[in-house]
């Protein structure tokens, strides 16, 4: 099967009239354009080009392989064309996959008003911790709690969102029985697999029961209306749950920083572009609620 790439090479040559234009309309080099030419004419067993004084002159299957190859190019272009103006189109699937605190909490209004502006859109919504792999397409864009800018992989594209704080959360009802005097422990509630947090030492209020595991964050917080014990959340969750209010004495931690990844030309189609572009403009509205600044309770 013939190289598309030697066939661009040959056409550089022919309509240049020398390696040397060719090279330079390309942006490579001399040896690089006579490698390419040289691969094409043993594939085809063929001389393509008469060396001359004034230049390079096509030999009669130079003129032969020229013509098929304008056909190739135009089809090249066409193809490209096609599928350029379908993916800047505004229909199709678009995956996206954020953690469960993000989408349940936070931004499943935005999308909602998201898809209302585009129902050509098909979305799909993976709510998952799990990282998911942009270059193998398990996803069009990945909504990220990021700890360390340094672990992003390089080959993904990122724009930065608001930074992200957390705190140290109780029931109401269980923190005004505590400064009643009420002897039960106030355990810690952690997710499973997790550590015993720091914050336990800290604050009016100790935690010195042994800790409550919990296997994700709907049970973490549901635990923790429950009165078993505190636990830390994002400032967005807990803020906004009117069972549970912060542990004095606890200083907010900025433990993440929201990025929005898109991988190579993925980022580049209209329906991921307007996605993003939406979702950045929101997600910049809600930067103090996500520093943890006071909201309305009206």
């Amino acid at each position: 099967m013939i190289d598309w790439d030697d066939v661009r090479y040959f056409l550089a040559a022919a309509r240049g009239g020398s390696v040397r234009a060719a090279a330079k309309s390309l942006g490579v080099n001399h040896s690089t354009v006579l490698r390419r030419i040289a691969q094409l004419e043993e594939h085809l067993g063929a001389q393509m080009f008469e060396k001359l004084p004034s230049g390079y002159r096509l030999t009669a299957a130079g003129e032969e392989v020229l013509e098929f190859a304008n056909q190739m190019e135009a089809s090249s272009h066409q193809l490209e064309t096609r599928v350029l103006g379908r993916d800047q189109s505004v229909r199709g699937l678009l995956r996206v996959t954020l953690p469960p605190f993000l989408a349940t909490h936070l931004l499943m209004p935005d999308i909602a008003d998201f898809v209302r502006l585009h129902p050509d859109i098909e979305m799909e919504i993976v709510s998952t911790g799990e990282v998911a792999n942009l270059t193998n397409r398990d996803a069009d864009v990945a909504i990220r709690m990021v700890s360390d800018r340094k672990t992003l992989p390089l080959n993904l594209h990122g724009l930065k969102g608001p930074d992200l704080l957390a705190g140290v959360y109780m029931s109401r009802d269980r923190l005004a029985a505590w400064r009643a005097g009420a002897l039960d422990p106030v355990r810690p509630i952690v997710i499973s697999g997790q550590a015993l947090p720091d914050w336990v030492d800290e604050g009016e209020v100790r935690a010195t029961g042994v800790p409550f595991r919990t296997p994700d964050a709907d049970a973490q917080i549901d635990a923790t209306r429950q009165g078993i014990g505190m636990t830390r959340l994002p400032c967005f969750v807990g803020d906004a749950d009117r069972l549970l209010t912060r542990v004095p004495g606890i200083d907010l931690t900025s433990p993440a920083t929201i990025w929005l990844l898109t991988q190579g030309e993925t980022r580049k189609t209209k329906r991921v572009r307007l996605f993003t572009e939406f979702i950045s403009h929101r997600l910049a509205a809600y930067a103090p609620r996500l520093a943890g600044q006071p909201i309305s309770r009206g």
